[in-house]
């Protein structure tokens, strides 16, 4: 049996929305152990002079919970 948490985290990049979600995830793998899933819950764009300036996601990532000693 296991036990999962998640957490949502926002990512952006100037690149696209997979760019976006890869910084996310990259950056979550940084500090924390065991992540095993994530979900694009949103995404959307800044735009400035009529031109997509930056990429935005907000990424759900699921981390397994550590067995208890």
């Amino acid at each position: 049996m296991s036990v999962y948490k998640s957490l949502e985290l926002v990512g952006t990049s100037p690149e696209g929305f997979d760019q976006a979600v890869r910084v996310a995830v990259k950056r979550a793998g940084e500090t924390m152990r065991e992540l095993e899933w994530m979900e694009i819950v949103e995404q959307r764009g800044y735009i400035r002079s009529g031109e997509i300036h930056e990429y935005q996601v907000k990424v759900r990532v699921w981390f397994k919970l550590e067995e208890g000693q």
